[in-house]
């Protein structure tokens, strides 16, 4: 995906969660325990101001969080169009920090903002008792690649003391993660997450399309809406990896 289409996506998930959100501002966000809408938009919000002030200081913005004062859709509004003016008004391959350290660009932050909203979209609809609006293939397979190589393998090699107990307890086996468009492959240790494209004899197998793929890995639905195969105990360690580096 280039960067246009990941700021059309972007804008369109952005649209959908701020249509949904003013009727549910009290209602709890089932798959962020602790929030309400109103929170997730506040979040989404500083998300948005955080990576705008990032690319326009060159550095992490302090102090930090900001007020964002009493209204969290206004905010919102606010830090959107701050966001997608950065965005749009930079070349994808200009220099930016970023916490992924192999990608250093305005480009990468183009992707990461568009698939933060596209699963912030999915919980504003689930907290307003809807069914989630289906996410594109392309953008979900993206996604899939995304929280696989930049979160989870990252973070083992990065910040293993994140994973703890549940890496210390991967003994090397391998997930095949398969959609329609590509299949990756997810070695859990020993020590360490690897990930690569492709086919291979493994010890477990979670199937399914993009979008619920996706879905699954960001835990926002369950086991029932993928097909798993293979050792289930192997995928349970997986989605205990997820759970410690995604929110």
């Amino acid at each position: 995906m280039d960067e246009s289409r990941f700021l059309e996506c972007l804008e369109a998930d952005y649209r959908r969660l701020r249509e949904v959100a003013p009727g549910a501002l009290g209602e709890k966000v089932p798959s962020c325990p602790g929030w309400t809408t109103a929170d997730l938009a506040g979040h989404v919000a500083e998300v948005y101001l955080h990576k705008t002030e990032t690319m326009r200081l060159g550095d992490w913005p302090q102090p930090w969080p900001p007020d964002l004062g009493d209204d969290p859709l206004a905010a919102l509004d606010r830090a959107y169009r701050e966001l997608t003016w950065e965005l749009s008004t930079r070349k994808p391959d200009e220099h930016a920090l970023t916490w992924y350290a192999p990608v250093q660009t305005v480009g990468w932050w183009a992707r990461r903002m568009a698939q933060e909203t596209v699963i912030h979209r999915v919980d504003a609809e689930l907290a307003a008792g809807l069914t989630p609006t289906a996410i594109p293939a392309d953008l979900a397979a993206d996604g899939i690649d995304e929280v696989l190589v930049c979160f989870l393998a990252y973070a083992s090699t990065e910040y293993p003391e994140a994973l703890g107990e549940h890496l210390d307890s991967c003994d090397g086996s391998t997930v095949r993660i398969d959609t329609p468009s590509a299949s990756w492959l997810v070695q859990l240790g020993p020590g360490v997450v690897t990930v690569e494209r492709g086919e291979a004899d493994v010890e477990a197998i979670v199937r399914g399309s993009e979008d619920a793929v996706l879905r699954w890995l960001w835990r926002r639905v369950g086991n029932s809406a993928v097909e798993l195969d293979g050792n289930h105990g192997v995928v349970g360690k997986l989605r205990q990896l997820l759970g410690d580096t995604t929110q």
